[in-house]
């Protein structure tokens, strides 16, 4: 969402979130796995999904928009459906996480560290707390405009 959308306010750009960046660990099989770099981010006039960067070093980079609540159900319990899903991994520990992304036939699993992502989901809730999402957006003049077909 930007302010270039009819019907839609943009946030404050005083509510930047800090990139989170975090090597997490793409399970090949079961005896190997390789580290990749993540990076998170939140845009608070966006506020509904997290981007997260997939980085490969001398490889590609790959973009993936995750919606912030299933990030956060995810940490704690089963979430998401079809190409994104997160749950909490069974261990001792309780400090990581299973990410799995699917696309067309091809799909990866991701172990991600539970507390730093945690801590900097928190901060985004603290941003735009959770309900507030679309609180920026006029909805008659949005309504308008879908009618109008623009």
């Amino acid at each position: 969402m930007s302010s270039n959308q009819p019907g839609v306010q943009s946030r404050p750009a005083s509510c930047a979130c800090p990139v989170l960046v975090l090597d997490i660990e793409r399970v090949l099989d079961v005896a190997a796995r390789q580290t990749i770099r993540a990076e998170f981010r939140f845009d608070p006039a966006a506020p509904l999904a997290v981007s997260l960067e997939l980085v490969v070093e001398d490889g590609p980079r790959v973009l993936w928009r995750i919606g912030r609540d299933l990030l956060r159900q995810g940490l704690r319990s089963a979430g998401g459906l079809g190409d994104v899903q997160m749950w909490p991994a069974r261990s001792e520990e309780g400090g990581t996480a299973w990410l799995q992304l699917a696309s067309r036939d091809m799909a990866a699993l991701f172990e991600l560290p539970v507390p730093p992502l945690e801590e900097w989901l928190e901060h985004t809730y603290e941003l735009v707390p959770a309900g507030r999402e679309l609180a920026g957006i006029d909805w008659d003049a949005t309504t308008t405009d879908l009618l109008a077909g623009s």
